[in-house]
């Protein structure tokens, strides 16, 4: 079952006029058509507009900024050498069991 943002329905009529947060992925569907912070293994990160997601966590998202962390040691000072790279992708899919987690866009009352 996948759900995309064209189809996004709530489940209950109560959810349905309030946007409440039923089940873990009801904050993922609240998200839909909004952009989400998502963090991968291997310190890699992703910022972009979701477009659908499944049950497993696959997503599709568009227009993604990602960012690569690289930790690496000076062979000589022993001092540890952080790096990012970041590029952009128009549209991407991405494997569910490498999420570690889904920040929903912030909300203001």
């Amino acid at each position: 079952l996948l759900h995309v943002a064209a189809h996004a329905r709530p489940r209950t009529p109560a959810a349905m006029a309030s946007g409440v947060v039923e089940e873990p992925l009801d904050l993922i569907r609240l998200s839909l058509d909004e952009r989400v912070y998502v963090k991968l293994r291997n310190d890699r990160e992703l910022r972009g507009r979701l477009h659908a997601y499944d049950q497993h966590l696959n997503m599709v998202l568009g227009d993604v900024e990602e960012t690569i962390t690289t930790h690496d040691i000076d062979t000589e000072t022993y001092e540890e050498l952080v790096t990012t790279s970041k590029r952009s992708i128009p549209m991407l899919f991405v494997r569910g069991d490498g999420i570690i987690l889904v920040s929903p866009p912030l909300r203001t009352a």
